[in-house]
């Protein structure tokens, strides 16, 4: 992974580009879907053309998209998520100053509840076809530093089998990945909805749905 492709979104003004909803979707229909106008987005996310022109020149002012211009021409121009940004790091509240934690804040809680919609769609997706939708679950016990290094080659493993949308072989398609890990000395899945500390420790679990090991990346 070279360092240009790794970005800590640490800077206010980029931070606050990402935390808006229209810019979230905007973004995520050029990953997913590919290359888009305005005019098209706006179709899409029902807006005016003029509105997602403004927010796609925010997304293009940060550095998240840019411009084709072998297709653009005359009024239209046609726009691509920037693909050399494959390592997006999202800061915690003490590397930025305090007036910024509320845009980080929300930055969160609209990927949160992209993640959750994300997750209630997985058991439809699974029984559509369980060769697309994969799920794992497991529990390791590491150290802090074990843990770092784990996050770091599960990155690395991200990107060596992520095609940039450009270089894709035929029938590669774009798939959500999530990853978080959680203590699990301070939670009890298994328990009441307010319950104690869990004390269950097992190794991974291999199910129907590949039980183990990772899922997840970048914003």
């Amino acid at each position: 992974m070279e360092d240009d492709e790794r970005l800590l979104l640490h800077d206010p003004a980029r931070l606050k580009a990402l935390a808006h909803p229209m810019r979230r979707r905007m973004l995520n229909h050029l990953a997913v879907h590919g290359e888009a106008t305005s005019t098209t987005l706006g179709e899409l996310l029902g807006a005016k053309t003029g509105t997602t022109s403004y927010h796609l020149r925010q997304l293009e002012k940060y550095g998240f998209i840019e411009e084709i211009p072998e297709r653009s021409g005359g009024r239209e121009r046609w726009w691509r998520r920037n693909e050399r940004l494959r390592d997006l790091r999202v800061p915690t509240h003490d590397q930025i100053a305090p007036e910024d934690h509320p845009a980080l804040d929300e930055f969160l809680r609209q990927g949160l509840e992209e993640d959750r919609r994300i997750f209630d769609a997985f058991p439809a997706a699974w029984l559509r076809d369980p060769d697309w939708a994969k799920a794992s679950r497991g529990l390791g016990r590491m150290t802090r530093d074990e843990l770092g290094e784990f996050f770091e080659e599960y990155i690395a493993l991200l990107q060596r089998y992520s095609h940039p949308q450009s270089e894709a072989p035929p029938g590669a398609r774009p798939v959500y990945i999530r990853l978080f890990t959680v203590p699990a000395d301070e939670v009890d899945p298994a328990g009441p909805p307010d319950g104690g500390a869990g004390t269950q420790e097992a190794g991974t679990q291999e199910a129907g749905t590949q039980e183990a090991g990772a899922e997840g990346a970048g914003a």
